[in-house]
């Protein structure tokens, strides 16, 4: 185990010392975390626990792309979020929350919309991407920013009472998005959180898998979900996982790829 903190202040010592005592984790793990950036699209009930455990396990960058404001109705759902900061921009609520967590984590604030205009840019500037987005069109766009900017994706998604997780890593011989989705469903088939609902402690459960997951991803520890597909239902206090294979027609990341750059 590696206990040399020759390089941590005497306040990250403490701070992260149940890290540290974690012989998969250690000060070297710890070092990792701190000098790991990740970006994470959306910052409200997946984004949310996302933030604030990444945060508080001290990922050094975290960048946030979220274009809205703080919605009353986000609050049941939304932890980051508080009733102070309903009408203010999600992102300066993320920056005061965080602030209250770690002072010592830097956060990147994107106050804009993911587009196949500036996927690529913002994603190639962070080490690892967490999607925590609420429509096919931005999650069709972050899995091929991150194909093409050769990033891991750990993506989430919830409606109602279920969840889904998987890590995506083509590169690295996994499926890409587009190997589960080929393509969106009919706009008429698809619902959202404002339509459908969600009990909001199922945001908090997935968003605290993929916390995990990225956490995983930077300190290299652990299976990890590249290849699988976590499903979990609320409901049934279940938990199934699913293997994912790479699909040799994929007009992404198979040798019969159509797509060779950013499409929405």
């Amino acid at each position: 185990m590696n206990y040399d903190t020759a390089d941590l202040s005497e306040d990250q010592i403490e701070r992260y010392a149940r890290h540290i005592h974690l012989k998969e984790v250690g000060a070297s793990g710890q070092r990792r975390l701190l000098s790991a950036k990740v970006l994470v699209i959306g910052a409200g009930g997946l984004g949310s626990p996302l933030i604030q455990y990444l945060a508080a396990a001290g990922v050094g960058v975290i960048g946030v792309v979220d274009d809205d404001t703080v919605d009353l109705s986000n609050l049941q759902r939304q932890v980051l979020h508080t009733t102070a900061h309903v009408g203010a921009a999600k992102v300066d609520s993320v920056i005061d929350g965080v602030r209250a967590i770690n002072p010592d984590i830097r956060i990147v604030p994107h106050k804009e919309r993911l587009t196949a205009a500036n996927a690529r840019n913002l994603v190639q500037k962070y080490d690892l991407v967490a999607d925590g987005s609420d429509n096919f069109e931005t999650r069709f766009l972050v899995n091929d920013a991150c194909f093409f900017e050769r990033k891991t994706l750990v993506s989430a998604a919830v409606l109602r009472f279920d969840g889904q997780l998987s890590t995506y890593k083509p590169r690295h011989d996994g499926p890409c998005y587009r190997c589960l989705y080929p393509e969106a469903p009919p706009e008429e088939g698809v619902w959202t959180c404002e339509q459908a609902g969600i009990l909001g402690a199922v945001a908090g459960v997935m968003g605290s898998l993929q916390a995990t997951e990225v956490l995983k991803e930077i300190l290299g520890v652990g299976q990890g979900m590249s290849g699988r597909l976590l499903i979990y239902d609320a409901l049934d206090v279940s938990i199934r996982v699913v293997k994912l294979r790479p699909d040799p027609g994929c007009a992404l990341c198979s040798d019969k790829a159509t797509i060779t750059d950013i499409t929405t």
